[in-house]
């Protein structure tokens, strides 16, 4: 066996790396709190003591300085040496009023609705199946409009660098008709339109979603169900985050739909982030927990794509990368 390189990097001590990975929710939830109270406004831009955050946010002082100490050491905020915060260009992220703010998605994953499904994950595990469902999800937001405003603010804010990449990675404009599945309010739907002025749109959602839903030109809006209602007739059909949110014999009804109503030739874009075969980190492995824990669903590989499409009617044709982490993955029907 050949002798390490002496220049390489230390090796990470095995010990301290399940410690560290151990305590790591620790400084997660002092953001999903810091997020949620508004200190990164309270600092703005001329800094802030704990005292003068507390008097904004309502928080006690002490609770506060611990917290945001702990964050600074992450390289989220800077505490000076008089112990006052400043930002740093990850805590500006944290503003309300920074552009491409992220303080919704931050407070998302605080929710109950998330947080604290990570409780049983134990559980969850135990019985090898998700113990809440995308539905019930959907209800508990009916129920918890506030919580669902954070919700769908996270979902927008996410969007802003996404949906640019998506509209550019794929030729919309070979499309006649294109239709979003469960494509929320439309934005993604909308700025294909406003690149391919020719294509009519039609955004296929739950009745309260296309209520609360902007009109645009050549977008059409139909109300309802993918697991119960029919759906429209298109060249090319959306699916964006909608299959991870559904185990394999949910997403395969909902791409059975799909096939039911395309049109001869029609193709089907699936846009998720993938789970790759390699080792190492990736979002995908990450969010594949949480839809483990939170919707029952789960983030795929594209061979497990490929499957659930076969059995729904579909080839896959190709995988397109855009400039984001989420990947396109095409299909025809046949």
């Amino acid at each position: 066996m050949g002798r390490r390189d002496p220049n390489a990097p230390p090796l990470t001590d095995p010990a301290a790396l399940v410690a560290d990975l151990s305590r790591a929710h620790i400084a997660a939830r002092c953001l999903h709190v810091i997020a949620d109270c508004g200190a990164a406004d309270a600092i703005g831009d001329a800094g802030a003591t704990p005292t003068e955050i507390a008097t904004h946010t309502g928080f006690d002082a002490d609770a506060l300085d611990r917290m945001l100490r702990l964050l600074a050491a992450h390289g989220i905020f800077v505490r000076t040496a008089d112990g006052r915060y400043e930002h740093t260009a990850a805590s500006q992220l944290l503003r309300t009023d920074e552009p491409g703010s992220v303080r919704s998605y931050v407070r998302m994953g605080g929710l109950p609705a998330f947080w604290d499904r990570f409780t049983e994950l134990g559980q969850t595990a135990r019985e090898g199946q998700g113990r809440h469902h995308m539905a019930s999800l959907v209800d508990y937001f009916a129920g918890h409009p506030e919580e669902a405003a954070i919700f769908n603010a996270a979902m927008v804010s996410k969007s802003r660098t996404v949906l640019p990449a998506v509209a550019a990675a794929y030729g919309f404009s070979a499309f006649a008709t294109i239709a979003d599945i469960g494509g929320g309010r439309g934005h993604l739907l909308k700025l294909i339109l406003e690149r391919t002025p020719r294509a009519h749109g039609v955004l296929f959602e739950r009745q309260h979603v296309i209520a609360d839903t902007e009109p645009a030109p050549r977008l059409e809006l139909i109300a309802g169900d993918f697991f119960t209602d029919a759906l429209p007739a298109a060249d090319l059909y959306l699916l964006m985050e909608v299959l991870h949110d559904w185990d394999d014999a949910d997403a395969t009804g909902i791409l059975g739909a799909v096939r039911r109503a395309a049109r001869p030739g029609a193709r089907v874009l699936i846009i998720e982030i993938l789970v790759p075969d390699t080792p190492g980190p990736h979002a995908g492995k990450t969010r594949d927990i949480i839809m483990l824990a939170v919707t029952g669903g789960r983030e795929r590989t594209q061979a497990q794509h490929a499957t659930l499409l076969a059995a729904s009617g579909f080839e896959l044709t190709r995988v397109l990368p855009t400039a984001s982490e989420y990947s396109l993955v095409e299909a025809v029907a046949v």
